[in-house]
């Protein structure tokens, strides 16, 4: 038992570095961010308090959401087990 739930727990973390990782990608490439973070013509239109604004939050939701699918998923896996050993 305790080899497959370190495998679960691992691949927990792994699932939720991998989301908070393409979270922060998919929002510093999306043209709202490029146009704040100063991309335009001659940085016009400069913000860089949406770093601190934004950036906790998309890394949070990506780093919580898969993780979140991730554990209801290992949940059912092993309440669905547990099912099949008492019948």
């Amino acid at each position: 038992m305790g080899r497959r739930r370190d495998a679960v727990t691992c691949g927990g973390c792994l699932v939720s570095a991998v989301g908070a990782a393409g979270a922060v990608f998919a929002w510093g490439t999306s043209d709202r961010t490029q146009r704040h973070l100063g991309y335009a013509f001659e940085n016009n239109g400069m913000d860089l308090g949406v770093v601190c604004t934004e950036l906790p939050f998309v890394f949070l939701g990506g780093a919580v959401g898969p993780a979140a699918v991730w554990a209801l998923g290992a949940w059912l896996l092993g309440r669905r087990r547990r099912s099949d050993l008492h019948s």
